[in-house]
Formats: structure tokens, sequence, C-alpha cells
């Protein structure tokens, strides 16, 4: 429903109801800079699905937004915010008690293979070939009672299809999601319209976001809540919001990392082409101020465009 506003603009009247099948295509990117090797993911995501709309009283709606459909990885797959790689006690003494066994030509090969694991664990992957076909879904349902509160729960789960060095194995991995967004006006803010600092009120908005992430293990990854505030727009028929603030993580047990604050903002971008294709990109930029093993003080990045078709 992000992308094109779940068949457009028009609210239901109250006790409408109406079926949207939907098509998204997504190419995107990962970029955590702040980690040992910097490692990338890149895929390309074809979503098939369909937003239920029912409307109600008071400008409201209920809707269940349903997709489902292959990604195509690059480098390493796609995962929950936060992740760390971390090398187990038992398996670096077993390096360090190797290394006193070998002769020089032993030792030599064996700093090699050390040399390569490495590469392999923290570099996920330099150069991001090609490793596989996953399957992504994404459920959603939203309750809007008016024009202004939004709440939401969203599933997203993530099949991970083969088995690489850097992830948990084959198996499901899921992310769990619920947000309220409260809007201080009626969002239309058009300046290419001739509205001007008096109408800007009308784009603000406040949203608080809460996500979990387990592995395809069942590793609980960690969570985080995004109290954030942003100001949506529209420059004639491109519509650009911007929204930012404090992120609050709390790690999984797993990675030894304590609770911080990183600070994190998104730009997205939507532009309809036709009355049911939509053109869309977002950039999220995420700062962590603190670091810690398997984790750096410094930048994430996530980026993608794509379109939606609305039938």
């Amino acid at each position: 429903m992000a992308h094109g506003g779940a068949g457009g603009d028009e609210p239901l009247a109250a006790g409408e109801f109406r079926s949207i099948p939907t098509i998204t295509i997504e190419g995107h990117g990962g970029f955590e800079n702040n980690l040992e090797g910097q490692p990338q993911h890149y895929a390309i995501d074809g979503m098939f699905g369909v937003v239920l709309e029912w409307g109600l009283a008071n400008k409201g709606s209920f809707a269940i937004e349903a997709q489902l459909g292959p990604t195509f990885v690059w480098g390493e797959a796609e995962h929950f915010y936060g992740r760390v790689h971390v090398e187990s006690e038992s398996h670096a003494h077993e390096e360090h008690a190797s290394e006193h066994k070998h002769d020089d030509h032993e030792e030599h090969a064996s700093e090699h293979e050390h040399d390569d694991h490495d590469n392999h664990a923290h570099a996920h992957g330099s150069g991001a070939p090609f490793r596989r076909t996953d399957i992504k879904g994404f459920v959603q349902a939203r309750y809007q009672p008016n024009d202004r509160l939004a709440l939401s729960v969203a599933w997203e789960p993530y099949y991970v299809t083969g088995a690489e060095g850097e992830d948990f194995g084959i198996g499901l991995k899921n992310e769990l999601g619920a947000e309220v967004v409260y809007a201080f006006g009626d969002g239309d803010v058009n300046f290419a319209l001739g509205d001007g600092l008096e109408s800007v009120i009308d784009g603000v908005f406040v949203s608080v976001e809460n996500r979990s992430g387990w592995e395809s293990d069942g590793t609980f990854i960690g969570n985080y809540t995004d109290p954030w505030l942003g100001f949506g727009f529209n420059i004639d028929l491109l519509n650009i919001t911007f929204s930012g603030g404090p992120r609050f993580y709390t790690p999984g047990s797993y990675s030894g990392l304590s609770q911080r604050t990183d600070w994190g903002g998104e730009i997205e971008l939507e532009y309809p082409i036709a009355d049911n294709v939509v053109l869309f990109a977002h950039w999220e930029p995420v700062y962590t101020t603190e670091g810690g093993q398997g984790w750096g003080v410094g930048w994430q990045h996530h980026v993608g465009t794509g379109l939606s078709l609305l039938f």
C-alpha cells in the first residue's frame, strides 16, 4: 500500500469494498559500511499479491495486504537490522591450536586458509556473486479510523533456499512489526500548485514503529523502535517524503552487544506514470555511534527502486 496509495487517493465510502491485485518489482541493495569487510547485499524482488480494503465512517478504512514472490540474491541475503557475525570461542581456540601443530609450510597454508575463512565470514562474498533464489513474503493489516490516524501490524517471512557461510542455514526468517502514524494535517501539500509555508503543517506527521527479527535457525537478532518525525509533500505528481529520528536498538543475546541508540532517516519518492503504475525509490541511512565485537561506529545504507502495478 505504500506504493500507489492502495488504489489511488479516492477514499472508500463507508461500507464499500475493493480488491486490488498488485505486482511490485524492486531492485535494492544494502551497504554495511560500519562492519568489518563492509558486507553488501543486492536483490531483485518480484512480489505478487492483493490489497483488500473496506471503507469505514469518518473517511476511515481497514485494509489487508498480502504479497509473495521470488527474490534473486547477489552477495549476502537481506537480513534484519543489526545482525553481526560472531565467531564461537571454540572455533577460535581450534584455529589457535592448529597453528602450533604444523611445520612452516603447513603453517603458511593454515594462515592462508584462515585468511580465506575471514574473507568469507566477514566480507560476505566480495564482488557480490549471484547466490540463489529465495522466497519473500509480506502480510499487513492496517486500521485507519479517520484520515489522521493509522495503525498497522506486519509479518515479513523470508525463506532461505540454500546455505551460505554467512547465513544461519536453510529455513524461514521472520520479521514482525507494528506501527502507529498520526498526521497533523490532511497531507494535501503541493508546492507546484502554489502552496506555501502556511500549508507545511498539512504534510507533517509522526510515526512510532517497532520491529523484531529472527534468523532461519530461530536465533533472535533483536528489536528496534523508531519514533520518527516526517514531512510529505508533492511537486506536481511527484510525492516526496522525509522522515527521521532516533532508533532505540536492543541486539539479541547471541551478539554480546549492549542496547544502544542509533540515528536514522528515510527519503521516499513516488511518481505515477499511469493510473495503475507507480515508480518509487527510497534511501534509508542509519548511523551507529557505538562499536563492539563484529560491530563498528559508522553508517549503514539501504536503497531501492522499482515499480508497482495496480490492477
